[in-house]
């Protein structure tokens, strides 16, 4: 017999190389286009499994309504699209990838820093624009000497530590479920957030998106930061409240800001982000390469097949600390 699993993802993952994996364990792909609440919650009656991206909700309406599901996979890391509770109580598992992109997400949020601190983008732009002025974007600060950190410690935020290594960065890092001798072994400070935000000359964020750390940078924490800093941010864009942060550009609280992630994806066309040069975007980008887009492709086809064969996938998303 042939179980149906539906794909909600065909940016993430290859719909071909899913189908070949799960083939093996008895299930074919039914693909999904449309990201809704109601159309997943369709889609899922008679299924035994649904692959998703970041953008397709499954919540305790989807869960709660199937008596078939027995596997979600998240194409990816972040779940904060799955309701993890309620999947538990209706005894559905949560796989994802936790170990995918680490190399790429870090290269990403490190090209942002140095097109902030160098203010690539503004020079290409004035350039095309008929300008040729080596002042465009002044000040530019040397990065030797300067105080990054790192908010989060989890694989991508310790791949970025050991590239940042050469850069003559004093890194620190604030993670309240990393020890401090875990820190040490790559050269990074364990300190609290407050110290972080008084300390940093620059800050990158690599936390995951759930209850207490969103909107994490507000207000408050702007203020906090020194106006020379620049902010990077490659992991969920409600971690940071752009309200807020444009508020900071435009008091000069911050200096600038590179964001691979928004509150909303695709921004909506008159977000002020869009209009300042002391912003660089790239478009959720920071997970692709070639090969980081085959590697999940397999990982989380696997996993899902693993548990419809009764077997133990390679990761299990655990409902007390999804976000771990």
């Amino acid at each position: 017999m042939t179980h149906t699993v539906v794909l909600s993802d065909n940016k993430t993952v290859d719909p071909d190389h899913q189908a070949a994996v799960l083939e093996d364990a008895g299930a074919s792909i039914e693909v999904l286009n449309e990201k809704t609440e109601a159309a997943v919650a369709d889609a899922v009656q008679g299924a035994v499994g649904i692959i998703v991206d970041a953008a397709t909700p499954v919540t305790k309406r989807v869960l709660d309504g199937t008596d078939t599901l027995r596997v979600v996979g998240r194409a990816g890391i972040g779940v904060d699209n799955v309701d993890v509770d309620a999947a538990a109580e209706n005894g559905i598992t949560v796989v994802n990838v936790p170990d995918y992109s680490l190399n790429e997400v870090s290269t990403h949020a490190l090209s942002l820093l140095l097109a902030c601190v160098r203010a690539v983008p503004q020079h290409d732009r004035e350039i095309r624009a008929g300008t040729w002025d080596w002042q465009t974007g002044r000040p530019v600060h040397r990065m030797a000497g300067q105080t990054l950190g790192l908010v989060g410690f989890g694989a991508i935020a310790r791949r970025l530590a050991a590239k940042l290594r050469t850069f003559g960065l004093d890194v620190i890092a604030a993670d309240p479920y990393v020890d401090g001798g875990t820190m040490r072994d790559y050269g990074v400070e364990k300190v609290s957030f407050e110290a972080l935000l008084d300390r940093a000359g620059y800050v990158s964020i690599h936390v995951p998106l759930y209850e207490d750390t969103r909107h994490r940078f507000s207000t408050e924490e702007f203020e906090r930061l020194d106006e020379e800093c620049i902010l990077v941010n490659t992991a969920r864009g409600g971690v940071v409240d752009e309200a807020a942060l444009v508020t900071a550009l435009e008091t000069g609280e911050i200096a600038r800001v590179g964001l691979d992630v928004l509150e909303s994806e695709p921004p909506d066309a008159d977000n002020p982000l869009l209009e300042r040069d002391d912003v660089v975007l790239t478009p959720h980008t920071a997970w692709y390469s070639e090969e980081s887009r085959d590697d999940l492709s397999e990982s989380v086809a696997s996993s899902v097949a693993a548990v419809l064969r009764g077997e133990k996938p390679a990761s299990v998303v655990d409902p007390d600390t999804p976000w771990i």
